[in-house]
């Protein structure tokens, strides 16, 4: 395995909305960087300065926010009713995030996921994601395609169907998981679109079968999550980052984990140490060791 050559940072999904405890301890196990959640970010539109100050009180950077036709339940690319409002939505985001350094927009699928997403639903959902990703290119934060297990984008050929619909000005943000837990071969996934991957989610999965009904249930006899700490899932991260390292990516590589089964401080250090002791990507640098 070559060495990666991209950044890592941290999710602030595990510490739910204490969000001044997931900088503190997020800074405290040495992650340089976070992604919070899009409610937090939005707290600060118009007052940027102060998220700023927030971030440098613990040393961290901003990577971006979870974005797209998320948000609002029930809202979806493919209903083409809510077109200006997910457009709306997202270059409001995009307008903060620039303001802040940041440079992406995960951009999630609708929820729920109601069968298999037709045709013409992602003709639609094109239509919207080209139309967002060229306005939020405006503020210099590129829009990231997110396939997600239970929502209108999961599966490969509607990935394989809306990428070939989409703009140079759309990106991808493969999630190791969400690829995995739908059957794709994440490695694969990343090669084919090469050339648009731009910020990656690094998360483990329990269970490759795991329902919607069982998430954030836990699981058989070892009560773990559908999304576990890293390296006491099934996913074999070594190709995966071979084909990072291929492609010459050079991101965010934003460590993901929903549910803690201890303490969020705990579990973000199991994550740390998987991705510094056994896939041999440094976080820590010397000065916060």
């Amino acid at each position: 395995m070559n060495v990666f050559k991209g950044k890592v940072a941290v999710h602030g999904i595990t510490w739910g909305h204490d969000y001044e405890k997931s900088f503190e301890e997020a800074a405290l196990l040495g992650y340089r960087a976070i992604e919070p959640w899009p409610s937090y970010v939005f707290q600060f539109e118009n007052r940027e300065e102060e998220l700023l100050e927030a971030l440098n009180r613990y040393g961290l950077e901003l990577t971006g926010a979870y974005g797209g036709a998320a948000g609002i339940a029930g809202r979806r690319y493919g209903d083409s009713a809510v077109r200006e409002d997910i457009i709306d939505y997202n270059v409001r985001l995009a307008r903060i995030l620039s303001k802040c350094g940041a440079k992406h927009i995960v951009s999630g699928p609708g929820v729920p996921r109601n069968g298999k997403t037709e045709p013409e639903e992602i003709r639609q959902a094109a239509i919207t994601i080209n139309e967002m990703a060229k306005r939020t290119l405006e503020y210099g934060v590129k829009s990231c395609v997110h396939p997600h297990l239970w929502t209108e984008l999961q599966d490969e050929d509607e990935l394989d169907a809306l990428m070939a619909l989409c703009s140079p000005e759309v990106y991808f943000a493969p999630d190791t998981a969400h690829l995995t837990g739908a059957g794709m071969d994440a490695a694969a996934v990343i090669r084919r679109y090469r050339d648009r991957v731009s910020y990656v989610h690094l998360k483990d999965l329990t269970s490759k079968d795991a329902k919607h009904e069982d998430f954030p249930m836990l699981l058989g006899n070892e009560a773990l999550p559908v999304f576990c700490e890293l390296g006491l899932g099934t996913i074999d991260f070594g190709p995966i980052l071979d084909a990072l390292n291929e492609i010459g990516y050079s991101g965010w590589l934003t460590v993901e984990i929903d549910h803690s089964t201890s303490t969020p401080l705990r579990s973000l250090e199991i994550c740390r140490d998987f991705v510094e002791q056994k896939l041999g990507i440094p976080i820590r640098d010397a000065e916060r060791k």
